[in-house]
C-alpha cells in the first residue's frame, strides 16, 4: 500500500498484517509499538463486526492506548518492574511518533500538510514555538506536545501549549496526546476516504 489510500473497511480483518500496518501508518504516525498494540485489537474487533468505518479503527486504537496509559499511570512503585518499564516505554514511543510542532523534518506527508500553516512562521515565531516545545519537553520528560491543529492559529496552539505546561499533570498529557491522535486519525481517514468532505 504505497499510495495514500485506505483499503475498504470491510476487508480489514482479512488483510495481511503488512496491509493493516500500512493503513495504520496513514492514520497515525508510523510506530512499530503501535502496530504491535493495535493490530490484534483491530483484527478482533473487525472479525466480530465492530469496524464499520475508519473512525471505528481510530476508536479501537484509542481504547488500546487509554488502557495502556491507565496501566502505566497506576505504576507508582519507586522500583518499577521490567513489565512496567516496558509498558511505559511502549506508550512513550507511540505518543512520541508525532513530530514536534514546527519541526523542520517531518516524516509523513499528512503531518507536513497538517502543520503547513505553523511552518509559515516568522523567525521570531519559530523561535518562540521552539522554546515552548523545549519547555514542554522539560516539563514532561519523554513526551512531545501533540494537538489536533485543525486550522487553529499559531497563537491558539501556543496558548494551549502554555496552559498545558502550567497545568503540569503528566498523566493528563498522555491522555491529551491520545485524544489528539484519535482526532488526527479520524480527520485523516475522512480526507483519505471522502476527500475531506
Amino acid at each position: 500500500m504505497a499510495s495514500l489510500s485506505l483499503p475498504p473497511i470491510a476487508t480489514l480483518a482479512s488483510l495481511p498484517v503488512e496491509d493493516i500496518t500500512a493503513a495504520l501508518d496513514l492514520l497515525f504516525e508510523h510506530s512499530k509499538d503501535l502496530h504491535t498494540l493495535a493490530v490484534p485489537a483491530i483484527r478482533s474487533t473487525a472479525s466480530s463486526g465492530g469496524l464499520n468505518s475508519y473512525d471505528d479503527v481510530a476508536d479501537t486504537v484509542r481504547t488500546q492506548l487509554l488502557e495502556l496509559q491507565n496501566q502505566v499511570a497506576t505504576f507508582v512503585d519507586p522500583k518499577p518492574t521490567q513489565a512496567a518499564l516496558a509498558a511505559k516505554s511502549k506508550l512513550l514511543n507511540i505518543l512520541c511518533a508525532h513530530p514536534r510542532l514546527g519541526a523542520k523534518k517531518v516524516e509523513s506527508a499528512q503531518s507536513v500538510a497538517e502543520q503547513a500553516q505553523l511552518n509559515k512562521a516568522s523567525a521570531n515565531e519559530a523561535r518562540l514555538l521552539a522554546a515552548l516545545n523545549a519547555e514542554y519537553e522539560a516539563a514532561f520528560p519523554g513526551l512531545v506536545y501533540v494537538v489536533f491543529v485543525n486550522g487553529r492559529s499559531r497563537d491558539e496552539i501556543m496558548e494551549n501549549m502554555r496552559a498545558r505546561i502550567d497545568r503540569g499533570v503528566y498523566a493528563l498529557e498522555e491522555v491529551e496526546a491520545i485524544e489528539a491522535m484519535t482526532c488526527i486519525a479520524k480527520d485523516r481517514a475522512n480526507k483519505l476516504t471522502h476527500g475531506g468532505k
